[in-house]
């Protein structure tokens, strides 16, 4: 805002007239009527020459001075006539004319990037919907076929670790720059983070050795809602309408599948042990909405950016602390040495056995990768609508491959958990356009 300008007294008033300009534009004339729309609907938002101007004579608003009359300033018969216009009732857009409009504006974006970006999207959203939801099959399939130790599960989530590491340095060429230098309190942080990784992997373990890979996908979605609640309260985030309803639906979702819990336990599971299962999947939902939220405060206290490589540092020093406390516990129950001996029983031999631990590791970095390709390239929302698709992709796959039971209880509850991302999604992308216009 321009500040207050004495002017010399006179019996006339003085007038300063700056018209609202587009950009590059010079002229009133050059200035469309969607331009001084534009301005009516939001007088804060910036152009070339202040919006909200203090006169010698009134308040102006773009060109119009309020206060002088239209014989005075012919500009304010314009803004009038525009107001006049706002005010009536607007015309019911077309179905048809909406689809045109969605393909221009996507054909817009297409073009505004170069082709190598929209491939390397492409790749990087198919790996958070293929590699994800292998990853949780895999980890059944380990069960299902004769494997009973839940540290090996957990330790296979991060023994891939170095293949994140290897995607740094081509990025640290590729970009010319220097690792983050550490310092006592990033290192302190990472093993912090290290150490609730190892445990919410161990979580996840016990909850797909009692419940079949749809269920704990299911409940496993909930790490929305704790990673809401959590962002409020250590990161300051806000909790608007939009986020309090996913909360409330997907809580519902929830609740639907612990009361239908006779229809989809598996017959050598106890009752104890589904319970457990159900409970270790809603801690570790619980604890990786914990993770979100301290990683989102080690950026803000500690980095102060996010890149890409930062992001991809960041994962690769917990993962690789994760890996050590891992290790350490998978030592201490000693389960490296019955690996052998589970490795023969196993169904479909040692092979198979290998392959299902060997792909295991592989297809969850390739998630880690891929959503975190999908975030740096486009935004939360998208990587948010990617984390909703995956759910039903999951559990689609678990009915196919493992023959999940698939009641009509658990198909009402993945309706809904679906119905409370895309609400959360929605409220927060209309939300964030809201802040930036």
């Amino acid at each position: 805002m321009k500040s207050i300008q004495e002017t010399p007294k006179s019996s006339k008033p003085q007038f300063r007239m700056e018209p609202l300009l587009q950009p590059g534009s010079t002229s009133m004339e050059n200035s469309s009527p969607e331009n001084l729309r534009d301005c009516l609907r939001n007088p804060y938002k910036q152009f070339r020459t202040p919006v909200w101007q203090i006169q010698d004579s009134g308040l102006v608003l773009g060109s119009k001075l309020f206060g002088a009359s239209a014989q005075e300033h012919p500009q304010n018969e314009l803004f009038d006539k525009l107001e006049m216009e706002e005010a009536l009732p607007r015309r019911s857009v077309p179905l048809w004319e909406q689809i045109s409009n969605f393909w221009t504006n996507a054909w817009e974006a297409y073009k505004s990037k170069p082709t190598s970006y929209w491939i390397l999207l492409t790749l990087s959203s198919a790996a958070m919907l293929v590699a994800f939801p292998a990853s949780s099959i895999l980890s059944r399939l380990y069960y299902n076929n004769g494997g009973k130790s839940k540290w090996i599960i957990s330790w296979v989530a991060v023994a891939g670790w170095p293949l994140t590491a290897l995607m740094l340095v081509p990025t640290y060429f590729y970009f010319k720059i220097l690792p983050t230098p550490l310092n006592f309190k990033l290192v302190i942080s990472y093993i912090v983070l290290g150490f609730l990784s190892a445990a919410d992997n161990l979580m996840y373990s016990y909850a797909y050795a009692y419940l079949p890979a749809s269920t704990a996908s299911l409940l496993a979605s909930s790490s929305l809602v704790f990673s809401a609640l959590f962002g409020y309260f250590l990161v300051n985030n806000k909790l608007n309408a939009a986020t309090i309803n996913a909360i409330v639906i997907i809580t519902a979702a929830m609740t639907i599948i612990a009361l239908d819990s006779e229809s989809d336990r598996y017959g050598n599971v106890s009752d104890r042990q589904y319970i457990m299962g159900f409970i270790w999947d809603i801690m570790g939902s619980a604890l990786h909405g914990l993770i979100f939220a301290l990683s989102e405060l080690v950026f803000v206290k500690l980095l102060g950016r996010i890149s890409f490589h930062v992001v991809l540092e960041q994962q690769v020093m917990v993962s690789f602390f994760a890996f050590i406390f891992t290790t350490i516990g998978v030592i201490m129950d000693k389960d490296f040495q019955g690996m052998a001996s589970e490795a023969r029983s196993f169904k479909g031999g040692r092979g198979s056995y290998h392959q299902v631990l060997i792909w295991g590791a592989i297809t969850f970095q390739l998630g880690v990768l891929g959503g975190t390709a999908v975030l740096y390239l486009s935004s939360t929302v998208l990587a948010g609508v990617l984390n909703a698709i995956r759910v039903p992709l999951t559990s689609i796959a678990a009915v196919i491959f493992l023959h999940d039971p698939m009641s009509s209880f658990k198909i009402l509850s993945l309706i809904i958990t679906f119905w409370g991302f895309g609400y959360y999604i929605y409220g927060n992308s209309t939300v964030s356009k809201d802040s930036l216009s």
